[in-house]
């Protein structure tokens, strides 16, 4: 113990302690989770970024360590040394990776005192989000948060990593560049000593690809910030991360064998998920045709169906009007919504109209024959 005491330096992460390292004497250092009284015992739940671990103050083992423990409360920063134990029978939390254990502290120093803080980061899920965002140093300590800021550093280092093995080199280029015609505004940057002038932050890297390109790095990749002053989308925002990926000498193979290889490498890293490839293709038209869109989501069963040749000649002029201007009819086949009320519809055709629909039309086939209001033109 002489060498623990009085001890500095961080032996263990909290989340990592386990059954294993029963008897041993570590330094922990963390955010106090829950702090829980009993009356001659005190527990504390400590959190660092790897989870949460137990820890407990009793006079009989130091009661200077107890008496700095009635004085801590949710969220100060503390650093402990105890001994590993594994808890009593009956008080083992399952839900815990450290659930087996507890550490018996025999020294405890407050490093940071903290205000009562607006939520804590057990809460945090449950707050509105401008809160979150106001107090967003509480809000990333939760543990969603970390798990997806985890998550990100696992897919750009199985990135790296893949892409190395096969070639690549990862090379940065400039921020601060002229701004280039392409679709999207640029964000400008003033020039302090060229008044009057301004630097563009770039869409993407796309010319200093090519120029990559025509000096010889056949094969080039960036883990890449883009800017665009554009209106917001659902996958896009004033600034966003994409994978820059160049190779020379390939042809449209070479390029869909290295980016099926990596996506499952990076599922297999980052999440734990081997997918299966090849993966299934389709062609653009037959995307089109079924989905309306060049990027469909496949788990969609409801696929568009051509009825072009039953509404050529019908008497409905909505449908054989747009097959005489060479235009196509299609249709969704909505199975097991038959017993739709009215009601039901008209909310539908209100619904779609938010999407540029005019209109809403239906049929309902059942054993009992064909509903709908356009059925007679048929």
């Amino acid at each position: 113990m002489d060498e623990i005491k009085g001890k500095t330096q961080r032996t263990h992460m909290c989340g990592e302690l386990d059954i294993s390292d029963l008897g041993d004497e570590v330094v922990l250092m963390g955010w106090v989770h829950k702090r829980r009284d009993h009356g001659g015992l005190i527990f504390v739940d400590l959190r660092d970024r790897t989870g949460l671990v137990q820890v407990v103050s009793s006079p009989e083992v130091d009661m200077k360590a107890y008496e700095e423990a009635e004085k801590i409360r949710g969220e100060y920063v503390i650093s402990v040394v105890g001994k590993v134990q594994k808890r009593p029978e009956g008080t083992m939390n399952e839900d815990l990776n450290t659930g087996e254990i507890e550490v018996y502290i025999t020294e405890m120093n407050i490093l940071n005192r903290a205000n009562t803080p607006p939520f804590t980061p057990a809460e945090g899920g449950k707050v509105d989000e401008m809160v979150r965002l106001k107090y967003r140093y509480i809000d990333l300590r939760r543990r969603e948060m970390q798990d997806i800021i985890s998550l990100r550093h696992r897919v750009f280092k199985s990135i790296r990593d893949f892409l190395d093995r096969d070639g690549f080199r990862e090379i940065e280029t400039p921020m601060l560049t002229r701004s280039t015609p392409e679709g999207a505004r640029d964000f400008l940057v003033p020039s302090r000593v060229h008044p009057g002038d301004f630097f563009a932050l770039p869409q993407s890297p796309q010319i200093f690809k090519q120029i990559l390109m025509a000096a010889g790095m056949d094969r080039y990749f960036q883990i890449v910030r883009c800017f665009r002053d554009e209106d917001l989308r659902a996958d896009r925002q004033p600034e966003f991360t994409q994978l820059d990926m160049e190779m020379s000498f390939v042809d449209e193979e070479d390029i869909i064998d290295v980016v099926e290889r990596l996506m499952y490498h990076v599922f297999l890293e980052a999440l734990g998920v081997e997918l299966s490839i090849p993966f299934p293709r389709m062609k653009h038209h037959e995307a089109i045709s079924k989905y309306g869109l060049d990027r469909p989501d496949l788990r969609y069963a409801l696929e568009l169906m051509d009825i072009t040749s039953i509404a050529a000649d019908v008497d409905f002029k909505v449908f054989s009007q747009v097959v005489r201007n060479g235009g196509v009819v299609k249709g969704i086949n909505a199975k097991g919504c038959g017993d739709y009320s009215r009601k039901d519809i008209d909310d539908l055709t209100e619904y779609i109209k938010q999407f540029g629909a005019k209109g809403l039309a239906w049929m309902v086939v059942s054993n009992e024959g064909v509903k709908s209001p356009i059925s007679q033109s048929f």
